[in-house]
């Protein structure tokens, strides 16, 4: 029998199912800018304040909507109108059709491949909370996926 994420769509995945799908890259709590005019998305490398850079896990994470507000939660209604997310993004592969990685964790069975292989923020990072707001512009980045 298939893992469940070869033989499930997003949508038929249970909440236990779905949280496992997270590969750790912590890429969805960048913050990001928009452009008012333009609508376009600007990546920084400025983290949200409550991600451990180190370990790109949230140090509030069932809490987190409540301490930010903006805190975006990747949910099966939203995942597929969610452009910045990354093309490594496990939701999104399974979104689009594709397989999971070979350093995804539910593949190799390993979280810390994520960051050996280099695909995650650990080590690019930096936390708001040490960047004033009004330098958060000088922060843009192009990420490579």
């Amino acid at each position: 029998m298939p893992p469940f994420w070869e033989s499930k769509t997003l949508s038929q995945m249970n909440d236990s199912e779905w949280e496992l799908l997270c590969d750790g890259c912590a890429k969805c709590c960048l913050v990001k800018l928009e452009d008012r005019d333009t609508g376009e998305i600007f990546h920084t490398n400025v983290t949200c304040k409550l991600l451990d850079i180190n370990t790109c896990e949230c140090s509030q994470y069932q809490q987190r909507h409540s301490i930010v507000n903006d805190c975006i939660s990747l949910n099966k209604k939203n995942i597929e109108t969610l452009s910045w997310l990354p093309e490594t993004c496990a939701y999104r592969l399974i979104a689009d059709g594709e397989k999971l990685p070979d350093w995804h964790h539910l593949v190799c069975g390993d979280k810390q491949v994520v960051h050996s292989y280099g695909d995650s923020l650990q080590g690019w990072v930096v936390s708001e909370l040490d960047v004033r707001g009004e330098d958060v512009e000088d922060h843009v980045v192009q990420w490579v996926d």
